[in-house]
């Protein structure tokens, strides 16, 4: 694919939502996950979701979340795509009306073609950094040297620790279908930096004419 594509998780606020739409970001994240700092509720969800302009996706992260929940959340709030980041399995991770993508935290010993095919109905495969304890949004890079999009049969999705500092050497190193950046357009966790969301972007887009 010429073009790589962008997703900026982690939106807590409108506000933020509609500058990663304007500077052409593909898709938002939105976190369901209590146990994160950028965590949301359905209501927050919706709010965000209604500054957004059409043909943005409307991704809803979930770690090992139970099945009424992702259930509730998919019919309340206005999603598009479902990530799940935690250990769930294929069966339950295809158990619902919308489409999904599995992260994979990396480390050593990895299996990433493996995986890919055991999750064969997941629309994409992320592939984060693996710090003990935390499920994502860590701001920590991992060896890039551990994935490649070559062969997987999936589109691949590159995250952890993405800035506008490294996005390139990881896009040419990599060569992912889309990227995912959190903390790297951030000033504190969940609340989103317009300054360093346009920078991110404005290396997106030479990457895409370099591709050109």
């Amino acid at each position: 694919m010429s073009r790589v594509r962008v997703k900026i998780c982690g939106i807590t606020r409108a506000e933020d939502a509609a500058v990663a739409a304007r500077e052409g970001a593909d898709a938002i994240g939105l976190v369901f996950y209590a146990g994160s700092a950028r965590a949301v509720d359905v209501m927050q969800a919706r709010e965000i979701v209604r500054r957004l302009p059409p043909f943005v996706c409307k991704v809803g992260l979930f770690v090992d979340a139970d099945r009424e929940f992702v259930e509730r959340v998919a019919a309340d709030a206005p999603l598009d795509l479902l990530q799940f980041h935690g250990e769930e399995t294929p069966e339950f991770c295809r158990m619902f009306r919308l489409p999904y993508i599995k992260a994979v935290r990396m480390r050593d010993g990895v299996d990433l073609p493996m995986l890919a095919s055991r999750y064969g109905d997941a629309t994409g495969i992320l592939v984060d950094s693996y710090v003990a304890g935390e499920a994502g949004g860590t701001g920590v890079s991992f060896e890039w040297n551990l994935v490649s999009s070559s062969g997987l049969q999936k589109p691949l999705i590159l995250a952890g620790g993405l800035t506008a500092d490294n996005i390139a050497a990881a896009v040419r190193k990599v060569r992912p279908y889309a990227v995912d950046v959190s903390g790297g357009v951030e000033s504190t966790k969940g609340v989103k930096d317009p300054a360093k969301i346009s920078r991110f972007m404005d290396q997106i887009r030479r990457l895409t004419e370099d591709r050109e």
